[in-house]
């Protein structure tokens, strides 16, 4: 399918939601957020839902899951307990806007500055760091032989996989390459493989004032692989958004959310989670200063969002210098 308009793909989602729900869409508008994916809220027969697709309906990311396959995967979260929303239905070629689908709206927050310092947050945020142990370990205890066909990558992969980019980058970044060289020589050890959600962090997990984390969003780089990933990831120092003193996306402890784990049943190797950290920075790194910019460079993503965040590869560049000599 070619690339919509916004005035096709608007016509073509109220078509969908007259043929599938029996009534008119109402108050369609773009969530703002969310440089590989698009989010659309709507309301349709007074209940509120969320379409995901891929930007403009066209796949522009290598790595992201197929549509169908990331639902898949957010129902078998939910029925391990986990607090994702429900799938409505996955979109198929007779709604003519793409791989996508609709699942239900949940009333929260996802803006890290608002989780991060506004009041109403304040007496919540002292619990996320164990609210992310407990449903981590929830995630990696789910049994993948009834999942989708997911991509594998562990720890070697990940490291080859994103050292590949910035060769093929061609630009030069000396920090990037001495971490790689860091890295490569501080592999951790493998463990039984589990399911990885791949992007678990502030940002992509739901805040409630009232009751915490009540949502895990963006499935779509899930894959099988270490499940220290899914702890180091969310300390990467540019998801703290300035309050590095807490390391868990800014609003908790490593030892919180650790604890927690552990006591949900999940077994931590804290040397691994200290490379998936080192590792998950360098990843950053390289998708915004290689990635991000060679999508908007070739056309592939106009959008200005995916332009500019090529500069915070620099960011990325001190965070790492910091961490390779042994700063947290």
């Amino acid at each position: 399918m070619g690339e919509l308009s916004k005035e096709q793909f608007e016509e073509r989602l109220g078509s969908i939601c007259t043929r599938r729900f029996g009534s008119p869409i109402e108050n369609l508008k773009r969530l703002s957020g969310g440089a590989s994916q698009e989010s659309w809220t709507f309301v349709c027969d007074g209940q509120a839902y969320v379409l995901r697709r891929n930007p403009r309906g066209v796949q522009t990311s290598q790595n992201a899951l197929p549509k169908a396959s990331e639902a898949a995967i957010i129902s078998a979260a939910a029925e391990a307990g986990i607090a994702v929303p429900k799938i409505s239905f996955i979109c198929d070629e007779d709604d003519g806007i793409g791989e996508a689908y609709v699942m239900d709206f949940i009333e929260g927050e996802t803006i890290a500055r608002k989780i991060l310092r506004d009041a109403e947050f304040d007496a919540v945020r002292p619990n996320l760091a164990a609210q992310c142990g407990t449903m981590l370990a929830a995630l990696h205890n789910i049994d993948v032989s009834a999942l989708p066909d997911l991509p594998f990558s562990d720890a070697v992969g990940e490291l080859e996989k994103y050292a590949g980019y910035l060769k093929a980058g061609g630009h030069p970044f000396p920090v990037f390459e001495l971490a790689i060289k860091w890295l490569g020589d501080n592999l951790p050890e493998k463990r039984a493989p589990a399911l990885v959600h791949g992007d678990f962090r502030n940002g992509n997990i739901m805040v409630s004032p009232r009751d915490g984390l009540v949502a895990l969003l963006d499935w779509e780089l899930t894959h099988i692989g270490d499940p220290m990933e899914d702890l180091g990831w969310p300390c990467v120092p540019s998801w703290r958004f300035g309050q590095h003193d807490m390391p868990v996306g800014g609003f908790g402890a490593r030892a919180d959310m650790y604890d927690a784990y552990r006591a949900a049943g999940g077994e931590i190797d804290e040397k691994a989670t200290r490379f998936w950290e080192i590792l998950g920075t360098l990843k950053w790194g390289i998708m915004c200063g290689v990635l991000m910019v060679s999508a908007f460079e070739s056309g592939a993503d106009p959008s200005i969002e995916r332009g500019s965040i090529g500069r915070r590869a620099s960011e990325t560049e001190i965070d790492l210098l910091r961490m390779l000599m042994g700063e947290d």
